[in-house]
């Protein structure tokens, strides 16, 4: 093994991603080396470049889907060889607080995240902790592995924890991109019905057709509110899924939940939304949920579903570029060229 490797670092100061040559990292204890196969380029990454998400490191290594091999592995490993096919977690514990202090480190309070808090993997090699892994099942691709590790269990964690989506409960997703054409999918997956893809783009909203929903409507349309009544049966929405984090698409989503249903944040913006008059929101019992993340026992069910065939992620991969084109995807992500599921980055 040489002694040095390729990754995409970010730099704070110039808010600019560099491909660098920097020295491979050494796992330590409890730790595993993982030869990078691929990483997603996700919009969360496009929130470091942009300003949206305050940068924690002065230089760090972006990309946080990440799927490898095990190459190395760190004192005191059990239970995994070099050679394993693994999913890193995309976050680790503080072992600071409260919880992380009871021996309760998947409820971390201050998780750290990969890509912000760490080196990420827009490299060919990462450093993760053992007990973060997951293993990938033989007949699932290297590809699909990378994305269930944000892409595809954050949405889980917002149909399954988050918003507690119920059999037969009517659901909305404003935004079906890479994030809300996930949720689409589990919440058809978990029983909801109808479930109602919302977006400005048709093309985005005939793949949401294809792909599980049971209506796709136009935002812009201004008889979407009938629309959503008629496909409903006049009850309105229990659970809304907004993707985008817009104020346009929160406020929709929030008028379109019936009264005690469930608005739940999973897209992030630096637009504000506002709840409006506290006696309105108070007799109308909704609720607004912020979600985030998920728990690494979310990417081992997400697995097992794919490797059995419930869950098919064959469209989520819209393109692979190699590390030293990481630019080329950042802006085609950025500027929804091709209307991307996910991007992928091959070291």
């Amino acid at each position: 093994m040489t002694e040095t490797m390729r990754a995409a670092r970010f730099h704070a100061d110039i808010k600019t991603n560099v491909l660098e040559d920097v020295p491979i990292p050494a796992p330590g204890p409890g730790e595993v080396l993982v030869k990078v196969e691929f990483c997603g380029i996700c919009h969360s990454d496009l929130s470091l470049l942009d300003g949206t998400f305050p940068a924690m490191l002065p230089v760090v290594t972006q990309g946080h889907e990440a799927s490898g091999a095990i190459a190395a592995l760190g004192a005191g490993v059990t239970g995994w060889q070099v050679g394993d096919r693994v999913i890193p977690s995309a976050g680790r514990p503080c072992f600071q607080c409260r919880s992380c202090r009871r021996g309760d480190l998947t409820n971390c309070e201050n998780i750290q995240l990969m890509a912000f808090a760490y080196d990420g993997a827009w490299a060919e090699y990462t450093v993760a902790q053992a007990g973060g892994l997951t293993r990938i099942p033989d007949n699932v691709s290297f590809e699909q592995a990378a994305i269930l590790a944000d892409a595809v269990s954050t949405p889980y964690g917002a149909v399954v924890r988050t918003g507690q989506v119920r059999v037969g409960e009517a659901v909305g997703v404003w935004g079906v991109g890479g994030v809300g054409t996930h949720i689409v999918q589990l919440a058809r997956l978990v029983g909801a019905v109808p479930v109602i893809a919302l977006d400005i783009d048709p093309v985005v909203l005939d793949r949401a057709l294809e792909l599980g929903a049971d209506y796709a409507f136009d935002t812009r349309d201004p008889e979407l509110p009938a629309k959503i009544a008629e496909a409903t049966n006049g009850k309105g929405l229990d659970v809304a899924f907004d993707s985008a984090g817009l104020k346009v698409t929160f406020d929709q989503a929030l008028g379109a939940v019936r009264r005690g249903g469930r608005v739940v944040v999973v897209g992030l913006s630096g637009q504000e939304a506002s709840l409006g008059p506290t006696a309105t929101f108070g007799l109308s019992q909704k609720q607004v949920l912020g979600h985030l993340g998920y728990k690494n026992i979310d990417i081992e069910v997400l697995a097992e579903l794919v490797s059995r065939g419930r869950l098919d992620l064959s469209r989520s991969i819209s393109e692979i570029v190699p590390l030293e084109n990481v630019a080329e995807g950042i802006e085609k992500l950025h500027n929804h060229v091709g209307n991307p599921i996910r991007i992928l980055v091959r070291p």
